[in-house]
């Protein structure tokens, strides 16, 4: 038997912000020699390697704040930085943010025992396999399975950005589906504000997510992709696949301008 298809929140996520986005990530292999390391993908993956092996009650090398900040150093990834200078302040950056994090939690009451790291879930959802992989899940003394999602680019957070967020909403549903008489919620940690905020799903909007999934995976399994016509708007701006659309035929180059003199004139403050 063929395996299954898989989608996961990232991908889900690539789709909904632009189908030709996701067709060239994904689908068309051509996009593979147009994508660009990220420094924000390096410094925020840099940090999620530290603070998993914090909450790793089987790592004993990383349990201090001098610890976490030395291994920040030897696991730093450098790609996608512009220049020495930028990666170097990225790095000290990294190290306060995990400074400000570790104090916070070591003199906080512990109410929590950590059961799943970096642990990989999946749902079998008909047409495709559902897919997600949950930074930590922490069980409270309530009982309670609390998924914690790191973001290392947001200085704030409130329960709205919980609860309208699809990867928690996929997490939610997946730790639901593995432990179905447990309750579950949410919480997204903001690194650089080291804020917090929860939400949790009820029966009834778990089973609108897991339809409205259904419904969007077949959608994406099943796109004729050689129809696919890209369309200009702001995502294009900072792209990596913005030279292979403008080839197309359809591509709307003076909406693509319109937009450039938009975010010019919003840089400069206009």
């Amino acid at each position: 038997m063929p395996r299954k298809p898989s989608l996961s929140p990232s991908k889900l996520t690539t789709y909904l912000a632009c189908p030709t986005k996701y067709m060239w990530t994904y689908v068309d292999e051509r996009g593979k020699w147009y994508l660009r390391s990220r420094r924000h993908y390096s410094f925020g993956t840099s940090l999620h390697n530290v603070l998993q092996r914090f909450h790793d009650s089987a790592d004993a090398g990383v349990t201090t704040i001098h610890e976490a900040q030395a291994a920040l150093e030897e696991g730093w990834i450098s790609a996608g930085y512009s220049s020495q200078e930028e990666m170097t302040q990225a790095l000290a950056e990294g190290k306060e943010i995990l400074a400000g994090y570790i104090e916070e939690v070591q003199k906080a009451p512990v109410t929590a025992e950590t059961v799943m790291i970096e642990k990989t879930l999946r749902m079998d959802l008909g047409d495709f396999v559902l897919l997600g992989r949950v930074d930590r899940v922490d069980r409270r003394e309530d009982g309670t399975l609390e998924i914690i999602d790191y973001k290392s680019g947001r200085r704030k957070v409130g329960p709205e950005d919980v609860q309208g967020d699809l990867a928690m909403d996929v997490y939610q549903l997946l730790v639901r589906h593995h432990h179905p008489e447990t309750p579950v919620m949410a919480t997204i940690i903001a690194l650089r504000a080291n804020s917090s905020a929860s939400a949790r799903l009820s029966d009834q909007e778990a089973e609108e997510v897991r339809e409205d999934l259904i419904r969007l995976g077949r959608e994406v399994l099943h796109r004729d992709w050689s129809a696919v016509e890209p369309t200009a708007k702001r995502l294009c701006l900072d792209c990596d696949f913005l030279q292979l659309c403008s080839k197309h035929p359809e591509f709307d180059q003076q909406a693509l301008a319109r937009l450039r003199a938009e975010s010019d004139l919003a840089g400069r403050g206009d």
